[in-house]
């Protein structure tokens, strides 16, 4: 019920929304110097699984495991391109860019999915060619040693990454995260199929194998397009974030208050809300004022890295 009780602005309980463990405070500067450091680190795991799997197909002359080190070197354009655009995406908003740089971050996100397109297309042709004249497999245990060692090495990095870039809610490094990850699973599929043509002395089967990965990594490069895609067309915030917001004005419904025109989006790391809020005419701009305030601060209490507009309204009779 509207009336007195609204004297002091907000409703008599208000329900408590801490902030998630997975989401630390964290200054921009310190923000920007982490997130750099990922990619410093992707980018190193890059280079030394690139020589570690060029020396595993040299030593075998498998077009399976070349198409693995293919891959890797995907993976070092993709972080090199991802460190540009985090240092670009963690500057704060200036007089041009009032809303941040953070949308920079899809830019790397669809040009990783576009790299990842380009090494499916070589893997396929060089794999249809092996497949045209095949050929035997030598020192594949050597080999195949050096590979579980590189995969070693992306499947520790890959997951520092997807671990860091959900609590930084960093598209750019989980996505580079999440492509060594399905690095990590295609090496393995070729490592059986290569131990595969050992056994079996069926020598087609490992440009087969290399085209199995082709496809994978087609599947991950489509996911990361539109993915980036999704963001710079302001897709909605998800429905668990949505929930959040509707559970921070709850109570403020359950006291008469009303609400329309909800808009969210997400821009990068930081998510954007904009709400109407509909409050009794009668009431003078600095109870208005003081009400809007509160709410601001529950919503971004709810999500922490929101950036919230309101803006108040009549409520009709």
């Amino acid at each position: 019920m509207i009336g007195e009780d609204w004297a002091r602005v907000g409703p008599p309980a208000q329900p408590s929304f801490p902030e998630p463990a997975t989401l630390p405070r964290m200054t921009a500067t310190s923000d920007r110097t982490l997130l750099t450091r990922l990619m410093w680190m992707s980018i190193a795991a890059a280079l030394v699984t690139i020589t570690m799997k060029t020396v595993a197909w040299r030593l075998t002359g498998s077009v399976g495991l070349l198409s693995d080190a293919v891959e890797s070197l995907v993976n070092l354009l993709a972080a090199i391109v991802a460190l540009i655009m985090i240092r670009w995406a963690t500057l704060p908003p200036d007089e041009e860019h009032a809303f941040g740089h953070e949308k920079a971050e899809y830019f790397a996100a669809g040009a990783e999915g576009v790299f990842i397109l380009g090494a499916a297309v070589s893997i396929v042709w060089v794999a249809v060619e092996r497949l045209l004249h095949p050929a035997g497999l030598e020192s594949i245990g050597p080999g195949l040693a050096v590979s579980v060692g590189a995969s070693l090495v992306n499947l520790g990095v890959a997951m520092t990454l997807i671990r860091f870039g959900r609590r930084r809610r960093s598209i750019t490094v989980e996505a580079d995260g999440r492509h060594l990850m399905t690095d990590v699973v295609t090496s393995a599929g070729v490592v059986i199929g290569v131990i595969a043509v050992a056994v079996s002395g069926w020598h087609p089967l490992d440009p087969i194998v290399a085209i199995a990965v082709a496809l994978n990594i087609v599947v991950t490069g489509v996911r990361l397009i539109r993915r980036s895609g999704g963001g710079l067309m302001d897709r909605a915030l998800p429905p668990e974030e949505l929930a959040a917001i509707e559970m921070a004005l709850a109570p403020y419904r359950d006291e008469g208050i009303g609400f329309k025109a909800l808009r969210t989006r997400r821009s990068g790391r930081r998510s954007f809300v904009s709400v109407e809020v509909l409050a009794p005419g009668r009431w003078t701009i600095a109870r208005g004022h003081d009400l809007l305030e509160q709410i601001e601060r529950d919503i971004t209490a709810a999500l922490p890295e929101a950036s919230v507009t309101t803006h108040l309204g009549p409520l009709k009779k």
